[in-house]
């Protein structure tokens, strides 16, 4: 594969996890303006949590970025499976929002 072949690679997987950290990011800022409306106090808490741990993801998705060779392929695959359990975690809340 090419150096710029990799690049544009590597371009494609850091901006679709970028694009999953903000959708995620937009529904928990919607959860968490529906729960300050309901007083959902447990939800509130788990929304700044989630919104907290946001900054870990960016951090590691900018540290992807600088990232060659093998690292670039451990980082991927970590930063896959967090943002995997972020996703799963808004769809919790949401799901639990939804429901009051």
């Amino acid at each position: 594969m090419t150096t710029d072949v990799k690049n544009l690679t590597k371009r494609a997987i850091h901006d679709k996890l970028e694009s999953q950290i903000t959708t995620a990011e937009a529904k928990l800022n919607t959860l968490k303006a529906r729960a300050e409306t309901t007083k959902a106090n447990v939800e509130l808490k788990a929304i700044t949590e989630l919104l907290t741990g946001k900054q870990a993801l960016l951090r590691k998705l900018r540290g992807l970025k600088k990232s060659d060779g093998g690292r670039w392929d451990r980082a991927k695959a970590d930063l896959e499976a967090r943002v995997t359990d972020f996703e799963k975690s808004v769809k919790g809340i949401e799901s639990k929002v939804s429901a009051n």
